[in-house]
């Protein structure tokens, strides 16, 4: 089964082809990074626009690629949540015009969902269950996967998510937009232990994470050196940073996996290709015997060839939309 995916949550316009959701036979993306950079985030009307200019073209660069006609295509995906809802509807509407045009059927996908798919296409043989956790600019949790689409969530933010947190943190130090890739960068070869932030808890929630008081905290420090006249020494505190945000991570996944004993841990969402917790999350799995699975790097971003995967398995479930679908900037991934 060939499917037609499109990937527009955020600032990437992203389109792909997947065949049985785990091979991608093209995967094409438009980033608008450079022109974010110089807002130092993105802009959700500037995203919108550049998806309506990019998107026609990005699916026609993707068919090319995998060789296929839309005639040869068996069902259109997209992602309707959550995400910045003007690009969101750019995408969907664009899938609902082709799937209208063409009597494809219209399958929805969640967008953490796909984040979580993309280890299938880096590792054929994952299967569920196993336990995921999904982190990213917008969202941190954990995960119990029961099933391609029955899953329950056991642990979330309560406030920042972690991927946020990082960005935060780079831009107060001077780092260019994305900041959470370029912190990674500069906190290469850093002393961890050089500035000791807080690790805030939830009380009465062993699994849910909070992130908001380390983001203050490093906000201060750097506001508190720029007072003095003091520099700003990125390198140290960056590596001190993020090893906080992974220690809290890996804390609450080892509390996970101690309670229900899985036998594989899944990561996916954008800071898994931060190579601190890669680094941390493999020692973990390897102390307590559990089987991990990272995406590939190029797949940790947003990406429409994850999409395209969990499309498969929810086609496979019933799970299709007329042209009533509408997108959403909230929603939680067991709806």
């Amino acid at each position: 089964m060939n499917i037609l995916a499109i990937e527009s949550s955020c600032d990437d316009t992203g389109v792909a082809v997947v065949k049985d959701g785990r091979e991608v036979l093209s995967s094409v993306i438009a980033s608008q990074v450079p022109e974010h950079i110089l807002y130092g985030g993105v802009v959700p009307e500037i995203a919108s626009r550049r998806h309506c200019e990019s998107i026609y073209g990005v699916t026609e660069k993707a068919l090319e690629d995998a060789g296929l006609t839309l005639s040869e295509i068996d069902a259109i995906a997209c992602t309707y949540a959550p995400g910045l809802i003007g690009a969101l509807l750019v995408g969907v509407n664009f899938a609902k015009g082709l799937s209208y045009a063409t009597g494809k059927p219209l399958i929805p996908v969640h967008h953490l969902r796909g984040h979580v798919a993309s280890n299938y296409i880096t590792h054929p043989e994952l299967e569920p269950p196993f336990l995921a956790l999904v982190v990213s600019g917008g969202h941190t949790h954990l995960i119990h996967v029961k099933d391609y689409t029955d899953y329950e969530v056991i642990g979330r933010t309560r406030d920042d998510a972690a991927g946020e947190a990082m960005d935060k943190a780079a831009r107060a130090m001077g780092l260019p937009y994305p900041g959470g890739l370029n912190l990674d960068k500069a906190a290469q070869g850093g002393d961890e232990k050089a500035y000791p932030f807080p690790s805030p808890h939830v009380d009465n929630a062993e699994f849910d994470f909070s992130f908001s008081g380390m983001k203050t905290s490093v906000v201060n420090l750097i506001h508190n050196k720029e007072q003095k006249g003091e520099p700003i020494d990125v390198q140290n505190i960056g590596a001190s940073y993020i090893h906080c945000v992974v220690r809290s991570l890996c804390n609450r996944t080892e509390k996970a996996i101690e309670r229900f004993a899985p036998e594989k841990v899944v990561v996916a969402g954008g800071v898994s290709a931060n190579s601190f917790l890669r680094r941390d999350m493999k020692k973990l799995c390897k102390k307590h015997r559990v089987k991990l699975y990272f995406p590939e790097l190029k797949y940790c971003g947003d990406n429409a060839a994850m999409i395209g995967s969990q499309a498969y398995y929810e086609y496979q479930k019933g799970h299709i939309a007329d042209l009533k679908l509408n997108a959403a900037a909230v929603l939680d991934i067991d709806k």
